[in-house]
């Protein structure tokens, strides 16, 4: 009966943690950035990429990210395999950083 009893524990603990995970709902940056860009907070990933990818010339686009803590957008280059990204301010617009 008392190894029946460890048994149990040992399932209990081992399958919380999976439930407590199920419960919680994901965060998920691109259902923030549409809630975002329909409250006019942001502008357009569409309008940042005709902003930015002018000035990248010889560079591939790889694709972007956006940080919705920051309200920043990430686009990703990449040319003779160094990787460059591009930080913007989606409210804005600005060029926050571009690092190698």
């Amino acid at each position: 009966m008392q190894n029946l009893h460890r048994f149990l524990l040992l399932v209990l603990v081992a399958v919380a943690p999976a439930t407590s995970a199920f419960a919680r709902p994901p965060h998920d940056e691109q259902n923030d950035v549409r809630r975002e860009l329909r409250a006019g907070a942001v502008h357009a990933l569409r309008d940042i990429e005709r902003q930015v990818l002018p000035t990248m010339p010889g560079m591939q686009y790889l694709g972007p990210e956006y940080d919705s803590e920051a309200m920043a957008y990430r686009l990703k280059f990449i040319r003779d395999g160094h990787v460059m990204f591009v930080d913007v301010d989606a409210r804005t617009g600005a060029v926050l950083s571009r690092t190698r």
